[in-house]
């Protein structure tokens, strides 16, 4: 593996690089919560993680995932939105009024439409909406679950089992906080047309209203969604996103001993996020990064660039660290066709991963001839690149 140590010189990069700071520095912060985890909603990098990849008891925030189950139904026209789904007597004896826990108050042997059974679940957090839901998309609710872990899988929650629709304690049932929120980026990114359920502040069914309780939606900072969840086993736990100026952040917390402790540290580390971190351009798609040397070619270099615009978090304190690192496998052959791909562009900050992209040919480059090729592999064996 060969790596090149960039020196930029494009007018955004220096910016990056050398322009004097304004912004404060961004400054160390701790939770409460057992579990946590911060990320950048489009890039998915982490801005702050306590035991984020331990396994955990979710609570009702694994109820996001039958949600998702039954957003996917819908888009997929397996069910229609007016669709109306039979409440058993399981349903209603398991997660109804008289069961002790969240519920949306269903009547046994009552037929609800998905969308208000949807509004159940996401608002309400009723385990009769959720059993609801999961017989009539999978005919039991264990069969729901499984396909509830199957899909999981599928999106790489590769540490995620579920055993029921609702988040009710069970041995088997378990999350981490990193799968929790790669599902919150699934419903935000890939299903815009239902998130908008999450930021509903109150749902009223048989004449009983009963209010959102993700705390965020009520303090100012751009929230707009997810869940949250408690049992004893768990603690007050949340799955919450925002958005400021165009930036999306998204936090997973657990383990927290009241709601008001839930809200305060997810008010903490969502402003901890937006105060501290930044999101910004680094290279344009198409723009070239470097040249990398040609083996056997007509030429002697190649041009590679970025398929896509490649954004990257920063934290505001540690810019002037970063180091770009261009890396490829040597040496390059000839033929190359644009759009192949090269290498990686690789990015280190203090304190976050390295943030990566592909990077590839931005140019043809044809073999060379007999006479060409051997000049260049002599070259090569002799020095190198």
């Amino acid at each position: 593996m060969r790596r090149l140590t960039l020196l930029w010189s494009a007018a955004l990069l220096f910016s990056l690089l050398v322009m004097p700071l304004l912004s404060t520095p961004a400054q160390a912060v701790e939770t409460k919560a057992s579990y946590a985890l911060l990320i950048d909603a489009e890039t998915g990098v982490a801005l702050f993680e306590k035991n984020a990849d331990a396994r955990m008891s979710p609570a009702s925030m694994s109820k996001l995932m039958t949600v998702l189950m039954a957003f996917e139904a819908l888009e997929s026209g397996a069910v229609t939105g007016e669709e109306a789904f039979f409440v058993s007597d399981d349903a209603w004896r398991r997660g109804g009024a008289s069961s002790g826990g969240s519920t949306m108050f269903l009547k046994a042997r009552s037929r609800v439409s998905v969308l208000d059974l949807l509004r159940g679940v996401i608002i309400q957090s009723g385990n009769d909406a959720c059993i609801a839901l999961a017989e009539g998309l999978a005919g039991s609710e264990p069969a729901f679950a499984e396909l509830m872990t199957e899909r999981a899988q599928e999106l790489g929650m590769t540490r995620s089992n579920f055993v029921n629709s609702t988040g009710l304690p069970d041995p088997e049932h378990k999350t981490t906080a990193r799968d929790l929120a790669t599902l919150a980026r699934e419903l935000i990114n890939n299903h815009a047309d239902y998130y908008r359920l999450f930021s509903e502040r109150d749902f009223t069914w048989n004449n009983i209203r009963q209010t959102n309780r993700n705390p965020l939606l009520y303090a100012n900072i751009g929230a707009d969604g997810l869940k949250t969840g408690h049992t004893n086993e768990s603690g007050y736990g949340l799955v919450a996103s925002a958005e400021q100026n165009g930036r999306r952040l998204i936090l997973v917390i657990n383990g927290l001993n009241s709601k008001r402790e839930r809200a305060r540290e997810a008010r903490k580390l969502m402003t901890f996020g937006f105060r501290n971190f930044s999101r910004d351009l680094l290279v344009e798609a198409g723009q070239s990064v470097t040249e990398l040397p040609v083996w056997h070619g007509d030429e002697a270099r190649v041009n590679v660039t970025t398929k896509q615009r490649f954004d990257i978090v920063t934290p505001r304190s540690g810019r002037r660290k970063m180091v770009a690192t261009v890396t490829y496998e040597k040496p390059v052959l000839a033929p190359i066709k644009t759009g192949d791909k090269l290498g990686k562009l690789r990015v280190t900050l203090p304190g976050l991963v390295p943030q990566e992209v592909d990077l590839v040919a931005a140019e043809d480059v044809d073999k060379g001839n007999v006479f060409g090729r051997a000049i260049s592999s002599l070259i090569y064996l002799m020095v190198g690149d």
